[in-house]
């Protein structure tokens, strides 16, 4: 470049009377407006459009702040960079300052989530593995600040630069979040907005702390090892369940199965006895139960066949969170057992015992310990 070129482009640059910024990037957040020296015309204009600010910073220090607009900068417009400077009866030199064009409009669908997953303690699975992901949106709501504290001489600061603090920040305060909500595990995934909501305020504070404003935030998915996920479902099916009618309900089944079996005579027998016994009842009611009726040695002897009525199963109450629980018959503590609702410390008492017991120490639970050693051999 030749002499004449350099001296054309400095002069280009010192008497530039019009400074704008037309954005065309989607990423863009602070672009600082280049001149010789830094150096601006007095009374030149300053065009701010719609979604931006400029912020004027001299020797480091924060001085004035334009929203959107036209203006001519002189000292009325300029009031603390003129005291700044020491402008007390106007200036007419072009003047130095760097200008910082702030976009302010909101940026959206940024992505989050956690790069480990988080461990929780779950009452009755134990310590758990989830991860999280999602969306939010921010936008600058100080911009001076936001180029004190962030950006500082950065030339073109875009979203990618801010954007890994910022997730940091958010997968940080939502670990605390979730660690002190204390939720049971199988919620975290159904409750996904009232999290959303209680995690923005949570980082709320910490975005305005730079000057940035945390509009939305929410949590797409949150996500746990395929077996937990498996375990959680049949954990909650068994509790929707009625154990007693459950119970009930299979031991009917396998009398009607006994009953119509008819590769078996035990089974014909013992349908054709209940056969016998029901047609003398439906006798009986009919009779009122006034006359006596003939019983044929065959009728009498399928009678005699019929069981006795089964033994009441024994029920147990148990201590779960401090309050009593219960009755559960054998079965039923079982797979409360087997799911963890009730372990071998759990408090348990049945009728015939004076005091509440562990679990482990009643003769017929210990059966769910597993590993019973048997008595010695007899001499």
């Amino acid at each position: 470049m030749g002499l004449f070129d350099k001296i054309k482009e400095k002069l280009s640059h010192e008497f530039i009377d019009i400074i704008e910024w037309l954005d065309y990037t989607d990423d863009t957040i602070v672009h600082r407006f280049e001149r010789y020296q830094n150096e601006i015309k007095n009374e030149a204009k300053l065009i701010v459009r719609e979604g931006q600010v400029a912020v004027f910073i001299n020797e480091g220090q924060l001085a004035d702040v334009f929203t959107p607009g036209t203006y001519t900068l002189n000292t009325q417009n300029l009031p603390i960079l003129a005291t700044l400077k020491g402008w007390k009866y106007g200036f007419n030199s072009p003047f130095k300052a760097e200008v910082y064009f702030v976009n302010t409009h909101l940026f959206t669908d940024e992505k989050w989530g956690t790069k480990n997953p988080i461990t929780l303690n779950d009452e009755r699975f134990g310590l758990v593995e989830i991860r999280a992901f999602g969306t939010y949106a921010f936008k600058i709501n100080d911009p001076g600040k936001f180029i004190i504290d962030i950006v500082g001489t950065d030339n073109n600061f875009t979203n990618f630069e801010i954007n890994e603090h910022l997730k940091s920040l958010i997968a940080t305060r939502f670990t605390d979040t979730v660690g002190e909500a204390n939720l049971p595990i199988e919620l975290y995934a159904a409750n996904t907005s009232e999290l959303s909501e209680t995690c923005k305020e949570v980082m709320q504070p910490e975005f305005n702390s730079v000057g940035i404003s945390l509009e939305k935030f929410f949590i797409e998915n949150v996500s746990m090892p395929e077996d937990l996920k498996k375990e959680i479902f049949e954990y909650s099916r068994i509790d929707k369940l009625d154990l007693e009618k459950l119970t009930k309900f299979k031991t009917a089944k396998a009398i009607e199965a006994a009953a119509t079996n008819e590769g078996g005579t035990a089974g014909a027998g013992m349908g054709m006895g209940m056969g016998f016994v029901l047609a003398q009842q439906m006798s009986g009611m009919m009779t009122g139960g006034t006359q006596q009726t003939t019983t044929s040695p065959m009728v009498a002897q399928q009678q005699v066949a019929v069981p006795p009525p089964m033994p009441i199963a024994v029920q147990y109450f148990y201590a779960l969170n401090g309050q009593q629980a219960g009755p559960v018959n054998f079965e039923q503590l079982r797979v409360l057992f087997a799911n963890r609702t009730v372990n071998k410390e759990t408090l348990v008492w049945k009728q015939g015992m004076q005091n509440w017991t562990v679990l482990q120490e009643v003769e017929e639970l210990k059966a769910f310990l597993g590993g019973s050693t048997p008595p010695p051999l007899p001499a």
